[in-house]
């Protein structure tokens, strides 16, 4: 299925398009299988000039927690919230003055969640448009539905053809590819599927087989939803019959494949799939050739291969699973998978593979999802402490605080447990909270991590207490008690702990607070010191921090030259993991450099492009007073030297400027 040109509904298409242009939430019905998902990727391509601010895609498929919805949605716009407010009101303050189709695709199982989303966000958003793919409407009044009917003959016998390829047996016996056609009803999966056995029988064949199979999950087993047509019938027989034709390793590794959220490599295959029954060895051809019977699409992502199914089959293969009676065990070796990948990434994330890990964590973002999921339904208070604390970094470097709330306090309020995996569950919410500027939960936090941890023997874990206080007594604005604090922690830097991090977070956190001191020469040496060791480990985030401290200093030091080179090499280390604040914090410094270098329109011009991106944050300056103080000064200069129309008008070119031309910009000076 990797050819996904549209055969046929040339009509379909135009009155998509054309519909989007009439009605505000327009949806696409239809049996799994008949093409909605196809259909709306091509009439997004249709219509995208039609909305300056953007086509957005959701893939709802992975959801299992209707409460993650308005979290995907956040996640597929250009929006990091990091504050605290509820997601749908941070999603529905960004809309509200934008023109953009946002497209919601296998809404069938959110149906409740995502009307109630979609209806509040109509309200707010007047320049919002909805395209949704679903197998049944929304049910909203303002939704106007399509409903999309199988492909005529003429059209599901070409789909067979370029389907088929080079298959000899495609190319002949025009008859029976038309009884072929026709006893599929014409859905496009089943078609496929048909398709893909072509290289080893004749239509004819495929006929006879198919005689037998109109009932492959029996009489007594009912549509997915009451509503659906009598066609679904023939895609479950399709599905069933390709089913027969797999050999039982493949069966089985359908079924268990079928766990998987989104898309997954080859090595989660493995370690999921094999056991006793399905020898580790024989996963990758398994998987090779349910790719080339059209079970499983290979998905290229740069340099690497993953694989997904598409729902209608995942939704078969889990049907079959639960048949089997594994579906918990197999749920349970997905979790331990994610689990260990997850401790894997924690130990390594400061060193020299942090850009990749920051790569792939972002690629198993769905599975990790559906790991906490499993968890959190099953009532494993263990494993989600362990795996949201695990993942502090995703929640705390890489743009995900409010989604790391969620899961976080659902984990801390399941499992009371004391031991070490509730202190990293604490640890990471304290993180959160910080990000987000809330202070309260952070103090609460930071106490109760103190307390649980005192005694332990391990440095990092000293280290990393350290920091969380000195950083919310520097969020309060008090620096000397911060570096108090900080100073008061444990200097050596082990090379191993359970908060391998603490250090440099320690010396980060110091830097900022000798900044706000005035204290420029102390800043400096801190901030030299963490961006050395960081070199030595070959660690990024942080590193870029440290340039961002030495730019600061400079800055306040009354050199905006020497501050703005160090600025725009933070602004490259941070471009590498897509982190939002850092880079709003980075144009907010090389917009005071510039004003004052003389440069007042370039300084009015980058403050409009960081504060969209502090709004797409939602936690502007991330709640500091001192970070909002110089911004404000930075205004107040520029508009001083350009008058208020000048400085307004760069603003606003600024604010509609693309980021990453603006971010391009800001690297090749």
């Amino acid at each position: 299925m990797s050819d996904t040109g549209l055969v046929g509904r040339r009509g379909e298409l135009a009155e998509v398009a054309g519909r989007l242009a009439r009605y505000r939430l327009v949806t696409v019905t239809g049996v799994g299988g008949v093409g909605k998902t196809r259909l709306a990727r091509h009439a997004v391509a249709e219509v995208r000039p039609r909305f300056p601010d953007g086509v957005w895609w959701v893939e709802l498929s992975p959801l299992v927690d209707g409460a993650m919805l308005t979290y995907a949605i956040a996640e597929a716009l250009p929006l990091v919230d990091q504050s605290t407010r509820p997601m749908l009101d941070v999603v529905a303050e960004y809309l509200a003055g934008c023109e953009l189709l946002l497209v919601l695709d296998t809404c069938e199982h959110l149906v409740r969640e995502c009307a109630e989303a979609v209806a509040a966000l109509l309200m707010v958003a007047p320049g919002l448009r909805v395209l949704a793919a679903s197998r049944r409407p929304l049910g909203l009044s303002v939704e106007d539905v399509v409903p999309l009917c199988p492909l005529p003959e003429a059209d599901a016998l070409a789909l067979l053809a370029r389907r088929a390829g080079g298959a000899a047996h495609g190319r002949a016996d025009g008859g029976e590819s038309a009884a072929l056609c026709r006893r599929l009803e014409g859905l496009p999966l089943a078609i496929e599927l048909a398709a893909a056995r072509l290289g080893e029988m004749t239509p004819g064949e495929l006929n006879r087989r198919l005689e037998d199979r109109f009932e492959v999950l029996g009489e007594s087993r009912q549509p997915v939803y009451a509503a659906d047509p009598p066609w679904h019938q023939a895609l479950r027989t399709a599905i069933g019959w390709s089913h027969q034709l797999c050999t039982p390793a493949q069966r089985l590794a359908w079924a268990r494949l079928s766990v998987f959220a989104g898309s997954f490599d080859r090595e989660a295959a493995r370690r999921v799939c094999a056991d006793d029954r399905l020898p580790v060895q024989d996963v990758s051809g398994l998987l090779t050739s349910l790719v080339q019977s059209s079970i499983v699409e290979w998905v290229p992502e740069g340099s690497e291969s993953r694989y997904r199914m598409l729902d209608t089959i995942r939704e078969f293969g889990a049907f079959w699973l639960r048949g089997l009676g594994e579906e918990q065990r197999v749920r349970r070796r997905h979790l331990d998978h994610y689990l260990a990948l997850a401790r894997t990434a924690d130990a390594a994330w400061f060193g020299p593979e942090q850009a990749d890990w920051y790569r792939r964590t972002n690629s198993e973002h769905a599975n990790f999802r559906a790991a906490l999921d499993f968890c959190l339904t099953e009532g494993d208070g263990q494993g989600a402490l362990e795996l949201s604390g695990a993942l502090w970094f995703v929640w705390f470097a890489c743009g995900f605080a409010t989604e790391g709330r969620h899961y976080l306090d659902r984990a801390l309020a399941m499992d009371g447990a004391a031991g070490r995996v509730r202190d990293k569950a604490l640890w990471a919410r304290c993180l959160v909270a910080i990000t987000q500027g809330d202070w309260e939960t952070a103090r609460r936090c930071a106490t109760a991590f103190k307390e649980v941890t005192a005694g332990d023997d391990d440095t990092t874990v000293s280290q990393a207490a350290a920091f969380l206080s000195g950083a919310i007594l520097g969020g309060d604005g008090r620096h000397t008690e911060a570096i108090e604090t900080h100073t008061a922690a444990p200097d050596a830097r082990t090379a191993s702990g359970r908060y391998g991090s603490a250090w440099g977070l320690i010396r980060l956190s110091r830097a900022f607070s000798h900044v706000f001191l005035g204290q420029f020469d102390q800043a400096r040496a801190v901030s030299t010191e963490l961006r050395a060791d960081c070199a030595e480990h070959g660690e990024i985030w942080l590193r870029a921090f440290g340039d961002y401290t030495l730019a600061l200093a400079a800055l306040f030091g009354g050199r905006p030259d020497e501050a703005a080179a160090h600025a725009r090499a933070a602004t490259g280390g941070k471009r590498q993991f897509q982190d939002s604040v850092g880079i709003a914090l980075c144009l907010d410094l090389l917009a005071s450099a510039a004003v004052a270098s003389g440069d007042a329109e370039r300084a009015a011009r980058l403050l409009g492009t960081a504060d969209r991106l502090w709004q797409a944050v939602g936690s502007a300056r991330i709640g500091s007073e001192d970070f909002a103080t110089a911004r404000a000064a930075c205004e107040t200069e520029a508009r001083s030297a350009l008058g208020d129309d000048a400085y307004g008008a760069a603003f606003d070119a600024g604010y509609e400027d693309d980021l990453d031309a603006v971010v391009a910009d800001v690297l090749t000076v």
